[in-house]
């Protein structure tokens, strides 16, 4: 029993993979599940046993993309001690690894598009949005940002990032794109952490 789980298990993991690739580079209309099947070495039975059509399968693509970038998100973040500079290095990390191919269009354009707003947000909250909630609790926590409405604050940035990656997603010249949007980010963290200085009393206020 536990081999044939295993077996299963394995063979998932291998037709998203595959998956991926085709939307990747076909997008979800030009990916056919034929082509899919076909590759992964499988019959259509075999893999209707598991996804019970394409966009089912899509799904599950985009669930484990999003699970990528969100491991992403927590790995670079913690790269530094400073609360600060973890909530910067995880926004960054957000949106360069949203608009990169293997991501940006399963994630950015399809994503939304084939399974509903309300479906990705889902997704989105249960993943990066998680994180950064549990970063702005952490800085509260350590009286760094001091009493804040943190699910407002949550949606607030996180819809700030979303349409960033959404823009960044459709721009022809991405990497100056990018550069600009890592710049903004930076003048908002700046802007953000004086404000929270000044109502934690850390710095007095100018004037």
């Amino acid at each position: 029993m536990r081999r044939s789980k295993e077996e299963a298990a394995e063979t998932i993991r291998q037709l998203i993979d595959i998956a991926r690739s085709h939307f990747t580079e076909h997008g979800y209309a030009g990916a056919a599940l034929e082509s899919i099947v076909h590759e992964a070495k499988l019959t259509r039975g075999a893999v209707y046993h598991h996804f019970r059509n394409k966009k089912e399968l899509f799904r599950s693509v985009l669930e484990a993309v999003q699970k990528e970038v969100a491991d992403r998100v927590e790995r670079e973040a913690a790269a530094s001690e400073d609360v600060w500079q973890q909530l910067y290095l995880g926004c960054r990390a957000f949106v360069t690894a949203a608009v990169e191919e293997r991501n940006k269009r399963i994630m950015l354009i399809d994503g939304p598009a084939i399974l509903g707003w309300e479906a990705w947000r889902a997704m989105d909250e249960n993943h990066s949005m998680r994180l950064l909630r549990g970063q702005l609790e952490t800085m509260q926590r350590q009286g760094v940002i001091g009493p804040a409405p943190l699910d407002a604050m949550t949606h607030f940035l996180s819809g700030a990032l979303n349409e960033t990656t959404l823009w960044l997603a459709h721009e022809s010249a991405r990497t100056a794109a990018l550069e600009e949007a890592m710049e903004a980010v930076g003048f908002f963290m700046e802007g953000f952490k004086r404000q929270a200085e000044r109502a934690t009393g850390k710095i007095e206020p100018a004037g």
